[in-house]
């Protein structure tokens, strides 16, 4: 079997040894054969092709990660791998288009309010939390599946109506510059508040006070789908158009599922931001 040097094989990959050594070192594209004295990589013809897709794969955006599972796996998964990575890409790129039409605005003088705004009052609540500092929305996600998992291990019906819903509070921007943090909220009976929480040692047990907030109600809507950054915009144009104030509760997003509830039930969601006094 012929091997090729790194040097040669980086020349027709069109990978960097920089990178091919990289690539070695988290498992994406081991070389055929190492030198155990030099630690010099060889590899062979038949890697090129795999190489060069690893190349394209980087190109259009795919992570490390998801460049090895896509490796791993057989040439059907590995389809439905890039088509969803694909599809999440496309969906991001529209929203900073939207999300561009409306700096524009700003930068022009307009504060445009681009969904209907109400409000509601909600009363003192004591809520299960787990806050964390986290600096992309994927993260958010992942740290969402977290909490929703130690209530799979140990179920306990939700409360009812919106004021019992499982909220998620933004107490800052995210960002690769800002990490939050983030807060999962989740509502529970007052009368026995320290048993339950006894009951989940991972989440912190603390009262959330009474408030007003202004509120968009998206409905049944995909989170992958859903421009959160101009929704939270515009419910502080409204807020400043209105002359109110913020409160430091944190933008929020309440997620209710109506029963009766199933394993394929969609929430139905609104984004808020608590407002000061009246």
């Amino acid at each position: 079997m012929r091997l090729l040097s790194i040097g040669e094989f980086a020349r027709r990959s069109r990978l960097s040894p920089k990178a091919l050594r990289l690539y070695d070192e988290l498992g994406i594209l081991t070389p055929a054969r190492v030198d155990a004295e030099s630690g010099y990589r060889w590899y062979s013809l038949d890697q090129l092709d795999p190489a060069r897709l690893v190349a394209v794969m980087r190109q259009v955006g795919l992570s490390l990660d998801l460049v090895r599972q896509v490796l791993e796996v057989e040439p059907d998964e590995g389809v439905a791998l890039v088509s969803r990575y694909w599809e999440h890409a496309d969906a991001e790129h529209r929203h900073r288009g939207e999300l561009a039409g409306y700096l524009l605005d700003r930068l022009q003088g307009r504060n445009p309010i681009m969904y209907d705004v109400t409000t509601r009052a909600m009363p003192t609540r004591t809520v299960l939390c787990m806050k964390r500092h986290v600096t992309s929305q994927q993260k958010v996600w992942d740290l969402g599946k977290e909490f929703l998992a130690y209530f799979r291990e140990r179920p306990r019906p939700l409360l009812d109506g919106r004021e019992g819903a499982p909220f998620l509070v933004y107490h800052g921007e995210i960002s690769a510059d800002s990490d939050g943090p983030v807060e999962f909220c989740r509502p529970i009976a007052d009368d026995d508040a320290t048993a339950i929480a006894s009951q989940y040692p991972e989440l912190v047990l603390r009262t959330e006070p009474a408030h007003e907030e202004a509120v968009v109600h998206l409905g049944p809507s995909p989170q992958d789908d859903t421009p959160w950054a101009i929704v939270f915009e515009s419910l502080q144009a409204w807020a400043s158009q209105q002359r109110r104030e913020p409160s430091n509760l944190g933008m929020r997003l309440t997620y209710l599922v109506n029963p009766p509830r199933s394993a394929t039930s969609v929430p139905d969601i609104d984004v808020a931001v608590p407002l000061t006094g009246g």
